[in-house]
């Protein structure tokens, strides 16, 4: 089953993906792609004077971000002060810290001209305190893909085609924090090809495809914690991401799609398996002045495409017209194993729903739940031996709206800085670090989600 386009029920297709579509990249990438130029990111200098001490700051010492990013040395902090940037920035060396002086008034802007905002093949560094958008693929990237060539491709340098993980080892170690990302044509925080890192108390807003993006790492250690993601086609998407991967205390509200997990085979790494969605506010997703590039998914809060081995758990899953939690089998892909428990599902066009035919998928304490088929969590609760087969569940028929341009969703308002932009940088090394899904408890409100 994979959700279906224009006019077409969603009801008939309520998860993401089947055999992945050949994504078409947006007819302004494709233009910009056949022009040269297409990232503005110039060569390090080779008179350039490193200035006293570990931070580089823009303007002051270098006018441009790239400048500073290739005169920095490994543990500095570039520092950037309040500007429009109309570049784009390659970060290769590891354990930078690129951090803006405040969030909203440092703006990398693409123009929607330039292909990435931010791309970070450092191992272990860092974007932080500064907004991105206006770009033609992604707002900030962290990947382990180092050829620039295969990267102005946009989509991590996969172009949809699987991952060669020996050429291309996944880089270890990122951090974004709060990093505001708008209106850009693919992602707005897009890791792929990495591990070991932390999207934390950021804003992803006006993604033509999702406003973040965890793809094909395994195991990804990756948590994804205290962030709002809106007015995306798809709020968050999980594809072929496995293993030690937590997304915990975020708010999802607002999109056409609030969360995807996908299996694919026409992508490295597949089956998905193992991650953590809990105490997350996915909310109200049946926004029409969204982009529309989301397969023709309208409606959904939760759904898993092949996913395995996820636990959802204590999240508030309400007014989603289609479904509130799905779980669905694309070709070649049974989702199995996965334990949806202890969810606050009301107020959805169907409130849980089971379309796969894997019997070990298991559904206990939704409440309340009106269920697809009838009774879903007497016949396949978590707590019974083993299960009987079912008949396939269906999400509520929704028409899914056009929708809007990405460049033209409505910018977000300010949202909060970093206490002390001044302090000392600090490199994304031994991340994550301790993951407690507990302390994450069910959200009372869609604004009432908890960072810890």
């Amino acid at each position: 089953m994979q959700l279906l386009t224009g006019c077409q029920s969603v009801s008939e297709a309520p998860i993401r993906r089947g055999r992945r579509r050949v994504r078409a990249l947006p007819t302004l990438l494709v233009a910009a792609l056949a022009l040269a130029g297409c990232s503005s990111a110039g060569g390090s200098s080779s008179d350039a004077r490193h200035p006293d001490g570990t931070v580089v700051r823009v303007p002051q010492d270098f006018p441009s971000i790239q400048k500073a990013v290739d005169v920095a040395r490994e543990g500095d902090t570039v520092l950037v002060s309040p500007g429009t940037y109309q570049e784009s920035v390659r970060i290769t060396k590891a354990r930078i810290v690129l951090r803006g002086t405040d969030r909203n008034t440092v703006l990398l802007d693409g123009g929607v001209r330039l292909v990435n905002g931010v791309t970070v093949t450092g191992p272990g560094s860092v974007v932080e305190n500064l907004t991105v958008h206006g770009y033609l693929a992604n707002g900030v990237l962290f990947t382990g893909v180092t050829d620039e060539k295969l990267q102005q491709r946009g989509a991590g340098g996969s172009a949809y085609n699987p991952l060669d993980t020996t050429r291309f080892p996944a880089v270890q170690g990122f951090r974004a924090t709060k990093v505001t990302a708008y209106n850009n044509g693919l992602y707005g925080i897009y890791a792929f090809d990495a591990r070991g890192g932390i999207i934390e108390d950021s804003y992803a807003s006006g993604g033509a495809d999702s406003g973040i993006y965890v793809g094909q790492c395994k195991p990804c250690d990756t948590l994804v914690r205290g962030n709002t993601v809106e007015r995306n086609a798809v709020g968050i998407e999980i594809t072929n991401a496995s293993d030690n991967l937590h997304f915990l205390g975020n708010r999802v509200v607002g999109n056409r799609v609030g969360v995807t997990v996908n299996s694919n085979d026409l992508e490295a790494l597949a089956p998905q398996h193992g991650a953590v969605i809990a105490g997350n506010a996915v909310t109200d997703n049946n926004a029409s002045d969204t982009p529309e590039q989301a397969d023709g998914g309208f409606g959904i809060g939760i759904g898993i495409g092949g996913g395995t081995a996820n636990r959802v758990e204590r999240n508030l899953v309400k007014g989603n017209r289609a479904a509130g939690v799905i779980i669905t089998d694309p070709p070649g892909h049974p989702a199995a194993g996965n334990r949806i428990q202890g969810n606050r599902t009301e107020g959805n066009g169907a409130d849980l729903v089971l379309a796969s035919a894997d019997p070990g998928n298991c559904f206990t304490g939704n409440q309340p739940a009106t269920q697809s088929p009838d009774g879903l969590e007497a016949m396949a609760a978590c707590e019974a031996k083993s299960h009987s087969p079912l008949t396939a569940g269906r999400a509520a028929p929704v028409q899914a709206p056009p929708g809007v341009p990405f460049n033209q969703v409505q910018a977000p308002p300010a949202q909060p800085s970093l206490p002390d932009p001044n302090a000392p940088g600090r490199p994304a090394t031994d991340l994550p670090g301790p993951v407690d899904p507990d302390a994450y408890p069910l959200p009372a409100t869609a604004d009432a989600v908890l960072r810890h």
